[in-house]
């Protein structure tokens, strides 16, 4: 049994029949209702597998008949019902129910190639399916909706501009909305479902290994095997794409065939500092409060880090919220205003009443689920423990605040690991709420619903893993794991549920400094898997295996020993040289 919610709805969309069809009048306009409807199947014991599909449906409305009529005044309109269902076939409705039937269609969301949207004074949308032989009528908004309708499809299809046609939208459908893929992506671990995972990656989730994975395993693929066509000239500029700034010394021997190696040469030895003292910060000020020598202060930093007395303040500059050329006073002028903006912003949400959240869904829908992750944030930290915690009203009255600064975004489950440490070094909520936007900007495109960050993310790190390590590149893709879904959770939340609360906030801190290059957190990465390669080979682990280790690696690693063969490896790459070698 399949219960259905209605998840959008607009009257008055048209299509425009063939007017050489017979029987078809001049200039008809046939005008209806669309809906988009969800329909889950109905069990009696909740499995996490239940069926489910997303409808899109156009009904008959007869006061839409009478408006279209005062409407296009002496045209002729007729209700009929289209419906496009995330389902597995297409099928045209009978017209039994009347004239308008002969117009009506349904077709499945999993059918749909691309969705081609124009304006000629109205938005016009044109549905393309997989299948050509079935060609199905352009949908005219001709009273608007048509945002809204593919901001409502986008729960349940990704949609992604064409290279070639910026009109053309492209669809792929996961089985389940973006959101919830989220929400497995940071559940509790369960390994025991991993089974699952390889057999219907959409439905089962491996402890953070989330259905999101598999969400851009096509764009991975695709880039892979474009970057196999790459010729070798180009691996030294591809090199410089993943981590800009590097120079690469390329070196040609003669021959017919060639192919392309990197020589990395011996990594160099690299040791770490003790943090930055409060002292030693105090240096770094003139008399007005100006930072002085801005490049050997990151520099120290990325070196060591901080002391834990000197980051509510120097955070503030590492994250942008205050400028570095800023005096003492400017920063202060700077906060008075920073804190009206905050408190407008909030009373934004805390003057909604309960009757007016009922009509907003989307700020409901928030609501919802910041509580439900906040309850679950850091609670063995002291500074979330225990129950009416004022830690934990501020980490709520931050993101719900964040909503109202960007309700496009809104809030996404994976935020709060990214406030939390911020709120517990700020110890103050607009500072924090300012922070966390500057740290936001940065790591937006992780979050929103295109997932466009995490793709390029993704394949960079396969690309630079393959390029600095192709024997361990090579065997992680023999064990179809060259694709490193087990790094997805690393890099949404910048390793948050990987290491102690206190070396993320080193770790953070020394990546905010930009050093030693863009794109560090990649580095971070190879210095993880290049220090677990030797077991997962030597033990010749297999798929399952490889999930597993890398997932029990959480709240094992050593910050320091990371950074150091991190940073070792950026000067080994930057040393290295691109050889060109005949067969």
């Amino acid at each position: 049994m399949f219960v259905s919610q209605v998840i959008f709805e607009h009257e008055g969309v048209f299509i425009h029949p063939n007017t050489e069809e017979e029987g078809t009048e001049p200039d008809l306009l046939v005008s209806g209702s669309l809906r988009i409807l969800e329909k889950v199947r109905q069990l009696l014991v909740p499995r996490d597998d239940a069926d489910s599909s997303s409808v899109v449906e156009w009904a008959q409305c007869p006061k839409e008949k009478h408006q279209s009529h005062q409407l296009l005044e002496t045209q002729q309109s007729y209700e009929t019902e289209w419906d496009m269902l995330n389902a597995v076939s297409f099928r045209k409705r009978s017209s039994a129910r009347g004239e308008g039937d002969r117009w009506a269609f349904s077709v499945s969301v999993s059918d749909l190639r691309s969705i081609t949207v124009k304006d000629e004074g109205w938005t016009f949308v044109i549905l393309q399916q997989k299948e050509p032989s079935t060609s199905l009528p352009a949908l005219h908004f001709h009273q608007g909706g048509s945002r809204e309708f593919l901001d409502n499809l986008r729960r349940f299809a990704l949609l992604t501009e064409s290279p070639e046609d910026e009109t053309c939208l492209e669809v792929s459908t996961p089985n389940r909305a973006l959101s919830q893929s989220f929400e497995n992506l940071l559940d509790d671990n369960s390994f025991g479902l991993i089974h699952k995972f390889r057999r219907d990656p959409y439905v089962a989730t491996f402890g953070g290994l989330s259905k999101v994975t598999n969400y851009i395993y096509d764009a991975l693929r695709g880039a892979e095997e474009q970057q196999q066509q790459r010729p070798p000239e180009e691996v030294a500029d591809l090199l410089g794409e993943v981590i800009p700034g590097l120079e690469i010394n390329q070196q040609e021997e003669p021959g017919f065939e060639v192919i392309t190696r990197i020589d990395l040469g011996m990594r160099p030895q690299v040791t770490r500092r003790e943090p930055l003292s409060a002292d030693r910060w105090s240096k770094h000020l003139d008399m007005e409060g100006r930072v002085q020598d801005v490049d050997q202060l990151k520099h120290e930093v990325f070196k060591g880090g901080l002391c834990h007395a000197v980051r509510k303040e120097l955070w503030k500059f590492l994250l942008g919220y205050f400028p570095w050329s800023s005096t003492s006073e400017e920063r202060r002028c700077l906060q008075r205003v920073k804190i009206d903006e905050y408190f407008r912003m909030k009373l934004q949400w805390k003057s909604v009443s309960e009757e007016q959240e009922r009509r907003n869904s989307r700020l409901r829908d928030f609501r919802s689920l910041i509580e439900k992750d906040v309850d679950r944030t850091d609670r063995t930290n002291w500074f979330y423990e225990g129950l009416n915690n004022p830690g934990l009203t501020l980490l709520h009255d931050i993101l719900m605040t964040y909503c109202m600064y960007d309700f496009d975004l809104g809030y996404v489950q994976g935020m709060s690991d990214l406030l939390s440490p911020i709120l517990y070094v700020m110890e103050n909520e607009v500072d924090a709420f300012w922070c966390f936007v500057s740290f936001m900007d940065q790591m937006h495109q992780n979050f929103e619903e295109q997932m466009q960050g995490m793709k390029t993310q993704l394949i960079q790190l396969s690309t630079l893993l393959r390029l600095l390590d192709l024997t361990f590149w090579n065997y992680l893709e023999s064990q179809e794991s060259g694709y490193l879904y087990f790094c997805f959770r690393w890099l949404l939340i910048r390793f948050k549920r990987e290491l102690s609360f206190q070396d993320v906030l080193r770790l953070w801190e020394v990546m905010w400094t930009g050093l030693p290059c863009q794109n560090f957190h990649l580095l971070i990465c190879c210095s993880i898997l290049d220090s677990e390669k030797q077991k997962i080979m030597e033990e010749n682990f297999g798929f399952n295996e490889i999930l597993k280790h890398i997932n029990e690696l959480s709240m094992k690693l050593n910050i320091e020993e990371i950074l150091q063969k991190a940073e070792g490896l950026f000067h080994q790459i930057r040393s290295c040289k691109v050889c060109v070698c005949a067969l």
